[in-house]
């Protein structure tokens, strides 16, 4: 019964992510229409492409499962941080700014945006590479989840059969409608979130595994007194940089400031600044408050493949008894599957622009705009097809990057970009500081842990190296830039011309 209904409800929403795509092909008439969908999207929109963008099923799945086990209650501030500074605060301080400077600098990328801000066209290569090593990782991460959860509602299928299957169907809308298309869906399946969200909370914590909210946590106090204490106990240190990670690291990713570039004009910005805190608030609180019941549902027992199948079978021991439950268990199937799709094209499609765009046109600056679009499109389902490779394959190489893409992609770029945002002192040799540092300081820290520790314990502490990164990111970059040569200042001007 439960494979029954979750298959009927993926068909459903695979024909209409398909239809979107088609109906969109024909607005994708140039490349920044591919990319920002002409830069005209509105607030409801570009919010939920915001919010969409940055839970997946890593966040659900990944993050939420291990949360809620190691650290219990606890876990509830990561969602409440991801919506009160990785929303909110981002969009308050990043949104108009970006939006005005992007477009006084016709940069349509972050590659771009750094090789027009700072006047140097090897910060596009740089970073393009960086985007485009790391996350791949961190796409692949998104399509393991998925495939642990799909896998425990169709025992039957073979794992890798599901990340075929959403590879294809994600990469078919993507490439056909580029941006126009992913904002659509993104809409779409932000209200399924919304709903699977709220009912998949309730199911949790009305189950008898779990006996209401006061019930559980007394159920959870028996396992370990810190599972219920609100600041994780003994675990502080590993919530705090997880809420920083979770929060801060959205200001530094490419995939996220994108939707900044690509919303119509400040009176949607306002709206939309509230929209996504909104947004963010319920899916975010939501995710980390049923992981916390894992335990319960679980007899205390890891599952053998880790912390990723925490919440799978969770929801198939709460759900997976009835005809009611097993409804419920397929709307939080394409919950997560919204979540990751719309996550997976955002990353391909800033991942295959560090290639398409801002790669070649640095080695071939007079190339066709046609043949360019064509080659975007072509990388788009080349990313997705080793992205997926990646995922089934456990390349380990892959795998041990996933740990660690998030927190290196944004200790690259926060510091170049808030401060460019901000500041007309900061240099290029500032820039590029900020740039350097982040790798190096999330290499270092996993090279010293790993040699002391072995490799597991740096794969812990990955939080904490992401935030350890963005902080010397940071600092760095208006250091280096008050010892440093200047920009020039018809060039600085030039950029801060539309901030007010």
């Amino acid at each position: 019964m439960t494979q029954t209904i979750a298959t009927i409800a993926l068909i459903i929403f695979s024909l209409l992510m398909v239809t979107i795509g088609i109906k969109s092909y024909g607005k994708t008439k140039n490349m920044q229409d591919f990319l920002l969908g002409g830069r005209k999207i509105g607030a409801w929109m570009s919010a939920f492409a915001y919010g969409t963008s940055y839970f997946s099923a890593v966040i659900f799945i990944g993050y939420a499962g291990k949360t809620g086990w190691n650290i219990g209650l606890g876990g509830i501030w990561v969602g409440i941080g991801n919506a009160l500074l990785g929303s909110a605060l981002a969009w308050l301080l990043l949104a108009k700014r970006t939006h005005r400077m992007t477009r006084t600098l016709e940069a349509n990328t972050m590659p771009e945006f750094f090789a027009k801000r700072y006047k140097d066209p090897k910060m596009k290569i740089y970073s393009a590479l960086i985007i485009f090593i790391f996350l791949l990782p961190y796409a692949a991460s998104v399509y393991m989840g998925l495939g642990y959860l799909f896998n425990s509602i169709f025992p039957g299928v073979p794992v890798e059969t599901c990340m075929i299957i959403i590879a294809v169907l994600s990469a078919f809308y993507l490439v056909l409608g580029g941006y126009v298309a992913t904002a659509i869906t993104d809409f779409i399946q932000g209200v399924i979130m919304l709903a699977g969200i709220v009912v998949m909370v309730i199911c949790i914590v009305t189950n008898p595994q779990v006996g209401g909210i006061a019930a559980g946590l007394e159920k959870l106090k028996g396992i370990d007194v810190n599972l219920t204490n609100i600041f994780g106990g003994v675990n502080w240190l590993t919530l705090l940089s997880t809420v920083l990670l979770t929060s801060f690291g959205t200001w530094g990713l490419p995939q996220m400031v994108h939707k900044f570039y690509a919303i119509k004009d400040d009176a949607a910005i306002k709206k939309g600044t509230i929209i996504a805190t909104v947004f963010a608030a319920i899916i975010g609180c939501g995710a980390y408050f049923s992981g916390i019941f894992g335990r319960l549902f679980l007899n205390n027992t890891l599952p053998v493949e880790g912390y990723d199948k925490v919440v799978p079978d969770m929801l198939i021991a709460a759900l997976g008894n009835d005809v009611f439950g097993n409804v419920v268990l397929s709307v939080i199937l394409l919950l997560i599957l919204s979540a990751s799709m719309s996550t997976l094209s955002s990353v391909v499609l800033a991942s295959s622009s560090a290639i398409s765009v801002d790669l070649l046109e640095q080695v071939k600056p007079d190339v066709d705009k046609k043949k360019q679009m064509l080659f975007m499109r072509t990388l788009c389902c080349v990313f997705v097809i080793l992205s997926c490779a990646c995922a089934i394959g456990k390349i380990s190489f892959i795998i041990a990057l996933m740990s660690f893409s998030w927190g290196t992609v944004s200790g690259c770029f926060i510091g170049p970009y808030v401060w460019g945002l901000y500041s007309k002192k900061v240099t290029k040799a500032g820039a590029w500081s900020g740039m350097i540092a982040g790798l190096v300081t999330v290499l270092s820290l996993v090279i010293v842990t790993t040699a002391v520790s072995g490799f597991s314990a740096a794969t812990a502490n990955s939080p904490l190296y992401g935030v350890i990164a963005m902080v010397v990111s940071i600092i760095i970059v208006p250091l280096v830039s008050m010892f440093t040569r200047k920009l020039n200042c018809a060039d600085v001007d030039a950029a801060f011309s539309n901030i007010k």
